[in-house]
This record gives C-alpha cells, structure tokens and sequence, in this order.
C-alpha cells in the first residue's frame, strides 16, 4: 500500500553487544593460569625443602581435620608416626641409643646415661661422676657435656606425642656454705635448668608436665649414699596411656619456674655444722 503524503518512514536500529569484552572467559583462563603458577611454584619449594618439612606437609594430608595430637600432623608429629604404648617403648629406647651415639665424645659418657624401661615409661638417667659429668659440682647450670646431652634428648623426644617429667636427685652429702640453700633446692634447680634447656632445643610447649627434685630421698644406691651416681638428672617419657603425674605423690620438692611450687620447709636440709667441708654434688 503506498504510503501516505508527508508520513515519515520507521526505522529499526538494531546494535550488536559485546557481552562485556567477550563474556568474562578470560578471566576463568586467567585464574587457571595463576593457579597452575601457585601449584607450580608449591612443587618447586618442596623439592628444595629438607625431609622434615616434606613429612610435615605429608602429615596434613594424612591428617587434615587435626584429629592428631599436633597441628597438621599424625600423633607422631612431623618425625615418624611412633604410638609409644608399653609394648612399643623398647623402639623409643633403641632409636634414643642409636642417636647418642652420633655425638662426639659420647663414648666417654656412655657409662652414664643408662635408659631403663619402668612401669611410669621409659626413664633416662644422667649418672654423675666424682668430678661432675652433666652439672659442675655444687652448681645448677649444666655443663658442657650435659648441655650437649639434654639438646640432643629434646630433639628426639620433640616428636612425640608423650609427656615428659624431670627429676633431679642428690646423694645424701648435705649441701653446706649457705643456710637458704640444700639438696631440696639444688635438686629442683638442676631439673628445672634441665627443663628450660629441653624446651628450648625440641621439647614441644606443655609437653613437660612435671619438674620434680626429690633431694636425697629416692637414692640409686641406697647402700652407698654418697656414691655419686645418687647425683643424677631423670627425664622420663610416660606412656600414652598413663596420666602424668599418677601415683607420684611423693614428698618431693617440686620447684616449677615462677614459684609455683616449692619444696616444704619441713622437708628441706639444712648443715648440720658450720664448719662441716662442703660436699660433692
């Protein structure tokens, strides 16, 4: 039908979108990409790492929900998954003797550190000698070689899931020079220096649960009181099983640092005489 005088015609524009710069699909190949970087470069480092981050990492993905004893790990932590129960100390016992044996020197001192599997848990004893082996005589500070001792302890006992316990013992000498000092502090002294060293080279934070000085009062060898193997450090790794602590009861001075704990005053030594030598410890 022809169109009328003077009407105008309609026209119909139609524009192409560009769907916001093709769709957004470069951005999903975008993300891919710094993905495949981030997995990349996730690969790289840990072929770089050393064993023990790799059997950390190893760990998390055995154990991603934590249900371990530590963060991201097994119960036995980033070293080999070891359930200390009784029936498997004897395994901590043989690892603790083949790596004592690594140290230098070990070989003048391994008459002196004797390991023994108790009832508690595996009990490890730093035997003095006359002249002073782990502690100088008289003194809470570790010596050279037991500082050296101690250190390589934590390092082995950090990764594992059982607690540990320190005690200190003297021989039955009394400890003369001071009268605000005896075996009772010296003994708590000595494991709570013993502690803090531990702690500072491996031993997991709360992992020890008690520091114990026990003076005179649990002899080695109780026929010979002052023989100076009754001077000696125990660090005790208990059983999985076992509360810490249970059944030890004991009149012990247990100094803990802070002064929580201190022995009884009832029960610390004091020197008999003033003008007694002062003995060995």
């Amino acid at each position: 039908m022809p169109e009328s005088e003077g009407s105008q015609p309609i026209i119909i524009v139609k524009k192409k979108a560009h769907a916001g710069h093709h769709g957004g699909a470069w951005k999903v190949a975008y993300a891919d990409f710094v993905t495949a970087m981030m997995a990349l470069f996730i690969v790289l480092w840990l072929l770089s790492s050393s064993e023990k981050v790799k059997k950390a990492v190893g760990s998390y993905f055995q154990d991603p929900t934590g249900s371990g004893k530590l963060m991201g790990s097994t119960l036995g932590g980033v070293g080999e998954s070891l359930t200390l129960k009784q029936d498997d100390m004897s395994k901590l016992k043989d690892r603790l003797e083949q790596a004592m044996k690594t140290m230098p020197k070990f070989e003048k001192m391994k008459d002196n550190v004797q390991l023994i599997i108790t009832s508690e848990g595996l009990r490890i004893e730093l035997l003095e000698t006359e002249k002073g082996m782990f502690f100088d005589s008289g003194n809470s500070k570790p010596s050279d070689q037991g500082q050296a001792v101690l250190e390589r302890l934590a390092e082995e006992l950090g990764h594992l899931p059982n607690s540990i316990l320190i005690e200190g013992h003297t021989d039955a000498s009394p400890y003369t020079g001071r009268t605000d000092y005896g075996n009772w502090e010296l003994s708590a002294d000595r494991s709570n220096a013993a502690r803090r060293l531990m702690s500072e080279h491996g031993l997991r934070p709360n992992q020890v649960t008690q520091v114990r000085g026990f003076a005179d009062q649990r002899l080695r060898i109780p026929n010979d009181p002052t023989n100076p193997s009754n001077r000696r450090i125990s660090v005790i790794v208990q059983y999985l099983t076992q509360k810490p602590g249970a059944g030890q009861a004991a009149a012990a001075g247990v100094k803990e640092e802070g002064g929580a704990k201190e022995a009884p005053a009832a029960a610390k030594q004091e020197p008999a005489a003033a003008k007694q030598v002062a003995a060995k410890h």
